[in-house]
């Protein structure tokens, strides 16, 4: 087994903004590909969270440390024990790397991954929202409606003038339905349940991620689960399967992102497991290509909403993969039938 490694720099159609940062116009992978003694070629994607202390400076000297004739695409688990042998953590470099040996495997059994991992697909029935950033309430306008296909839209709240902006969109879009995410803008249980209360009153807000600090105490959200109006999904609060029992007590939901599971594999069991606790699900992403993108939509038999649009906020998405017209994540068009069923974009 060989690998390569390379960086790509997304670039967005917006500058992106949320509760804890300063805005970017550029979002920076890492892609990682190995090929095998027969020439089949599993590609994986790295999409780093600055919020974990992960960048993509941390995730290629992680992945120059592995020795890719340790890996196999017969064995992904094993190639994750290795993983975990070099370091603990480094979640977003070990979610290439399981991506690119699941993307192989499925490809050697001539099966899509969803298949592969025996969940299916439902065509038809996978709907993700459409993601709008902090901003100027005028640029909250001109994304509104340029995001007037997609049923569902999410909206990037936790900074003063989050008012403005939620009034800038429902200008636009008067009763479409909307999911609010603070990133851990609100910093006390009175303040988030105070910000919860208005957004209720909207009628059309399905529910709210991270409305505090993941470090706030487990009695101030289980003071806020039970008072909230409106159900709270768990993101910054939410890394993996061992942290299910933990949160079913503070939140509603939970929102599953590959890049904080180390991959596929982590984000199954961190599906399987919240649903075991009774909590809803949903599939997030970062700023991505279409290859993360492919992947957690493999995984959309184990959630109740998807979030996952990283890869149209952005301009330059080397790689064609599901669609998502009008909102509709889809595989029908997909380019390759196997794998992560994704093919490098053509030149033009």
């Amino acid at each position: 087994m060989t690998s390569r490694i390379r960086r790509f720099d997304l670039k967005l159609t917006h500058t992106w903004r949320i509760a804890r940062g300063t805005g970017t116009s550029v979002f920076p992978v890492v892609l990682y590909e190995l090929t095998d003694a027969n020439g089949i070629t599993g590609i994986g994607e790295s999409a780093p969270i600055a919020r974990y202390d992960e960048s993509v400076d941390t995730v290629e000297a992680f992945l120059g440390k592995v020795d890719a004739s340790r890996l196999s695409f017969a064995d992904p688990a094993a190639g994750m024990r290795y993983l975990d042998s070099i370091a603990t953590g480094q979640h977003a470099a070990k979610c290439a790397v399981n991506i690119a040996l699941l993307d192989g495997a499925a490809k050697i059994a001539r099966q899509p991954i969803h298949d592969f991992l025996k969940l299916g697909f439902t065509e038809g029935k996978h709907i993700t929202s459409f993601s709008i950033g902090i901003d100027t309430p005028d640029v909250i306008r001109e994304k509104v409606r340029a995001a007037a296909a997609f049923p569902v839209l999410k909206l990037k709240v936790g900074t003063p003038d989050e008012e403005s902006n939620f009034a800038a969109l429902r200008e636009m879009a008067p009763d479409k339905p909307v999911r609010v995410d603070a990133n851990e803008g609100w910093k006390t249980r009175e303040e988030a349940l105070r910000r919860i209360e208005w957004l209720a009153r909207d009628g059309h807000v399905q529910f709210v991620e991270q409305p505090m600090p993941a470090a706030t105490p487990a009695s101030d959200w289980a003071w806020l689960k039970t008072r909230s109006p409106l159900p709270i999904f768990a993101d910054e609060s939410y890394h993996n399967a061992a942290d299910a029992s933990r949160v079913a007590d503070c939140f509603h939901g939970v929102n599953v992102k590959l890049v904080k599971t180390a991959g596929i594999s982590g984000a199954h069991e961190a599906l399987l497991a919240a649903r075991q606790q009774g909590l809803k699900t949903m599939i997030g992403c970062m700023i991505e290509t279409s290859v993360l993108i492919s992947a957690a939509a493999h995984l959309a038999e184990l959630a109740d909403h998807l979030d996952i649009d990283g890869n149209i906020l952005a301009s330059n998405d080397p790689y064609l993969g599901p669609t998502s017209d009008r909102g509709v994540i889809s595989f029908a068009a997909a380019p390759d039938p196997f794998g992560l069923r994704i093919r490098p974009r053509p030149p033009g």
